[in-house]
């Protein structure tokens, strides 16, 4: 049988357990030029939380009664005259929650796992890294010795973030919750300084560790945090929109009030979806990959196990309770 994830209902504010239906159908057989792949990891993202709201977006709402989306990683074990996938392949793709995917092989590709385990294909060599990748450096457009300051920053994008800013000889300052997570950023990831925006005020920290103002600012949470950082643009600074975790469960969603510090300061605000970059994904991952192999790039996955525990494991994207990439092992040994 094939454990498959249904979303049942559009949530308002938080989703809770009844916004899924956890079913077990047949497991589908496939058609000429199809593959079936068993699913290992199933990536866990904050974007999940849009793509089940009923309006427009980047990407069509996940309809009611179908498989909830996510990216996904997995093996062949079944090709029926596939032109390009065989049996034994490992595909990343837009599999969704469920254990095993009947696809045509649109939107999957073939990864090499001698080069890196397979929960890296859903993290720094995944969405979450070609996200940081292109988001800091082509839309944020560093430059050498910029002061860049990164919310989310212990999370599976704003950690690769930082790290990207570092190798480009920037001052990076982070901002995470609780003291765990700001040590694990300057002490392991390498950036200069963390702010504790659970315990400690933003507003001072930002003062103290950016004194000079913000040259780059890299929002993955928006509300508030937004709000104070748009209120310390240099002159021609560049704010790049990732995320607004802060906001996807809010009824009343607001906008910044300090937007006119970009009009003061010339800067721009920039919103950026990481499916733009698409063609460039392969170029981008192979520098992820030798930065990794150098030692400049660390990476780190949050795995949890069981697809029945999708629903506590997805709370974790929104409570704080995990570090890096948040991945679900839906495979059964």
């Amino acid at each position: 049988m094939n454990k498959q994830l249904i979303l049942v209902k559009r949530p308002v504010a938080m989703p809770d357990a009844d916004t899924w239906e956890l079913q077990s159908n047949p497991i589908p057989t496939i058609g000429d030029g199809e593959v079936l792949i068993k699913t290992h990891y199933v990536s866990l993202d904050p974007a999940m939380r849009g793509w089940m709201m009923d309006r427009k977006s980047y990407l069509p709402p996940v309809a009611i009664g179908e498989v909830m989306r996510a990216g996904t990683i997995g093996e062949v074990i079944e090709s029926n005259n596939h032109p390009t996938f065989k049996v034994g392949d490992i595909l990343s793709g837009w599999g969704g929650v469920q254990q095993y995917i009947q696809t045509n092989g649109e939107r999957h590709f073939k990864v090499d796992t001698n080069l890196a385990p397979m929960t890296k294909y859903l993290g720094s060599l995944g969405m979450p890294g070609m996200t940081a990748y292109f988001g800091i450096l082509e839309v944020g457009k560093i430059q050498e010795g910029d002061v860049v300051l990164v919310s989310g920053a212990a999370g599976a994008v704003g950690s690769v973030v930082g790290q990207i800013a570092k190798i480009k000889g920037c001052t990076v300052v982070g901002i995470a919750g609780g003291q765990a997570k700001c040590d694990y950023v300057v002490n392991e990831l390498g950036f200069d300084a963390c702010i504790d925006y659970k315990n400690d005020s933003v507003y001072k920290g930002i003062k103290e560790h950016c004194p000079k103002g913000i040259d780059v600012y890299f929002d993955n949470v928006g509300g508030e945090i937004l709000d104070l950082a748009l209120a310390f643009l240099r002159m021609h600074a560049r704010v790049v929109i990732c995320g607004a975790i802060s906001q996807y469960n809010s009824v009343d969603v607001e906008g910044p009030k300090n937007y006119l510090s970009l009009l003061v300061n010339r800067a721009t605000m920039q919103g950026m979806v990481v499916l733009d970059y698409a063609k460039d994904y392969r170029s981008a991952a192979m520098q992820m990959g030798m930065w990794m192999m150098e030692g400049k790039l660390k990476t780190e996955e949050d795995v949890y196990d069981g697809i029945e525990n999708f629903y506590e494991t997805f709370l974790r994207l929104f409570n704080g309770d995990k570090r890096g990439k948040l991945l679900l092992k839906v495979i059964e040994e």
